[in-house]
């Protein structure tokens, strides 16, 4: 069945300066990263070549770029940076993105907070 193939990232974790509240700009806290990248995976299934996957390596060093190289105030902003590159560099028809901010600036008890976006092909901006 075509069109559920997906390859998985998940719990990548960067330490970077994200956030509306100006100690965080300065301070800097971890973020975690889940995504999904969705694509026809039948060929490489029948090569074994990497030539014919998309390379979770260089995703993985197209988020880090993401998520250290710049800053952002919201996490709705980083999460859509990392669709867009992600969506402009590599061979899949859609991709989910989830931004983890475990330690957000929240008075009370909590695991998590995090922002999750899908968006497909043609969604690029």
């Amino acid at each position: 069945m075509l069109g559920h193939d997906v390859i998985h990232l998940r719990g990548l974790e960067f330490y970077a300066y994200h956030g509306a509240l100006p100690e965080e700009q300065v301070l800097g806290q971890r973020f975690l990263i889940d995504m999904d990248l969705f694509s026809d995976l039948s060929q490489a299934g029948s090569s074994d070549r990497v030539e014919d996957t998309i390379h979770y390596g260089e995703v993985y060093q197209v988020i880090k770029t993401c998520v250290t190289g710049e800053r952002h105030q919201l996490v709705e902003r980083l999460a859509e940076d990392i669709a867009q590159r992600v969506l402009r560099q590599f061979s899949c028809t859609s991709v989910r993105v989830e931004v983890h901010k475990p330690q957000a600036p929240i008075p009370g008890i909590f695991r998590d907070v995090s922002v999750e976006i899908w968006r497909t092909a043609g969604d690029r901006v």
